[in-house]
């Protein structure tokens, strides 16, 4: 009787497992992507190259932008050698830096016909304390917001004279726990713990996607956000010592692996379902609910004119000039 009493929670933790795997969202478009250019940041690790992958198994031109050019060669190599797609590139981007920002957007710009596809995928999490860029940005914000911010104006142009085109932005559902203080985004007034900065760069990905697809209204480039589940990857290794060793291990057998993982930025990358849908949130494939804080216009519309101004965009880069 007490080793069947011991069973029962291994029972339900294994139906549990198997539960969570089948609610697991799976593209099931098998469009090609011939002919089409898409921009993965942080491609070469986790999601990232998952996603990278399965495009480049799709026929697309698939251009790799990664701060380390190294590790990215390397895993352009292996999707290479999987897809037998040789058109995968490889292009240097460190989102902490607004100048390398500058400088791989106007390479691509330079070289590049066409951009079908921007998926704004890399992030980070910092170990505990203030970590501030060259820019004088929070680390966290200057990679998970800014970088990106800055990135897509930069790139609208080319994705406007591409359209039909998408933005796909990696956002997360610890935007829940969000609380976006826009006087204090780059620790100005008080440092904060890195995992509640990651919730607040999270929650500035919704709204950067919500005020962006207002201004993109009629151009036919859309852009949403998703959700990618917990998944297996090295996002957590800076965490403190109880997230890192206690609580991952815990959670780690129900975790996404990261091809299940990267399934929502396929979908959103490629079926034709979602070709017309713009400013929504996903997770698990489908349209998703938001926090009310992910709904609100007003701090939407200040950040993004707070983006503008500390990523210093001038009026020749910013692709919206005349609004306010």
């Amino acid at each position: 009787m007490e080793l069947w009493l011991l069973t029962i929670p291994v029972i339900l933790l294994i139906l549990l497992k198997v539960y969570l795997k089948m609610m697991a969202g799976v593209c099931k478009s098998d469009k090609s992507m011939e002919g089409k250019v898409v921009i993965i940041t942080g491609a070469n690790s986790g999601i990232g190259f998952q996603t990278a992958l399965e495009l480049a198994k799709r026929k697309a031109k698939v251009i790799m932008a990664c701060r380390s050019v190294e590790r990215a060669q390397k895993a352009a190599e292996k999707i290479i050698k999987s897809s037998g797609n040789r058109n995968v590139i490889v292009q240097q981007l460190d989102l902490s830096s607004l100048k390398s920002v500058r400088e791989f957007a106007s390479r691509i710009v330079s070289s590049e016909q066409r951009l079908d596809v921007l998926i704004n995928n890399a992030g980070a999490t910092p170990t505990p304390g203030l970590h501030l860029t060259e820019d004088k940005l929070e680390l966290q914000f200057a990679i998970n917001h800014f970088g990106h911010f800055l990135l897509t104006n930069l790139l609208l142009d080319l994705l406007k004279k591409s359209a039909p085109s998408r933005i796909i932005v990696v956002s997360s559902i610890t935007h829940l726990w969000a609380k976006l203080d826009l006087d204090n985004l780059n620790c100005e007034k008080y440092v904060r713990d890195p995992y509640w900065i990651y919730c607040s760069t999270k929650l500035a990905n919704l709204l950067f996607v919500r005020e962006l697809a207002k201004r993109l209204d009629s151009t036919n480039v859309t852009v949403n956000a998703l959700h990618p589940g917990g998944v297996r990857t090295r996002i957590a290794r800076n965490a403190r010592w109880f997230i890192k060793y206690i609580i991952v291990p815990i959670v780690y057998p129900f975790l996404k692996t990261a091809k299940s993982g990267a399934q929502t930025t396929i979908h959103l990358a490629v079926s034709d379902e979602v070709e017309n849908i713009s400013g929504e949130y996903f997770v698990d494939c489908e349209k998703y609910w938001t926090s009310r804080s992910a709904k609100d216009d007003e701090k939407a519309r200040k950040l993004w004119e707070l983006s503008e101004k500390l990523t210093g965009m001038s009026a020749k880069e910013s692709a919206f000039p005349q609004i306010s």
